[in-house]
């Protein structure tokens, strides 16, 4: 393993993060043994972020409010998601942080003319790339909470991981395997404390 790459390159991949890009936004804060890691935990690694997931030209620059605005976003996503795992109506403010990233910069409808002929397109709005991807992040998560695949959205219930996936089967329970294994070993752990403690006790 390469010690000195970003630490989230060492993670296994999370079960619909490649086809969401707001799920991966949710699970851009976790958890590993060391403690909480915040890939989004100032204005330059969130911009690393932006770029790395297409969302955003490196050259565009990402200030304070917008920073903050992102941050807010991946707030506003995780209190939706939970809001849907757990069929409860979710808070009034993080529906409108939703829907003011959704208008933040709506695409230019434009006519394109190929060799097939006319057809209507969109084009981001090139003059606010930042609100663009806030929009962009937006519409994926809307699209993931109204669309076929909304029902396998999960909360990983390994303890203290708090990741977000997409469950490939209605059993699966855990993010990744190393979660599952991780609670799994802490099972066994607690059982045989449990039986070393018993032979404790006994006269």
């Amino acid at each position: 393993m390469d010690h000195e790459s970003p630490v989230y390159l060492h993670q296994l991949p999370v079960p619909g993060e490649e086809r969401y890009v707001s799920l991966a936004l949710v699970n851009s804060r976790f958890t590993l043994s060391h403690g909480r890691v915040d890939l989004l935990d100032d204005a330059e690694a969130a911009h690393l972020w932006l770029v790395r997931h297409e969302l955003l030209p490196d050259r565009a620059a990402l200030n304070g409010r917008q920073f903050g605005r992102l941050l807010g976003l991946r707030q506003a996503l995780r209190a939706l998601f939970t809001a849907y795992g757990t069929q409860a109506v979710p808070p009034a403010d993080s529906l409108a942080v939703l829907n003011s990233a959704l208008a933040a910069a709506p695409p230019i409808p434009r006519l394109d003319w190929t060799a097939d002929g006319p057809r209507r397109a969109h084009t981001p709005d090139a003059d606010n790339p930042v609100g663009t991807a806030l929009s962009l992040l937006a519409e994926d998560a809307a699209d993931l909470l109204t669309g076929a695949e909304a029902g396998q959205l999960a909360e990983c219930a390994a303890q203290g991981c708090a990741r977000w996936f997409l469950r490939s089967h209605a059993a699966r329970r855990w993010c990744t395997t190393k979660c599952g294994n991780r609670v799994r070993a802490a099972r066994a752990y607690a059982a045989k404390q449990g039986r070393a403690a018993l032979g404790r006790t006994r006269p």
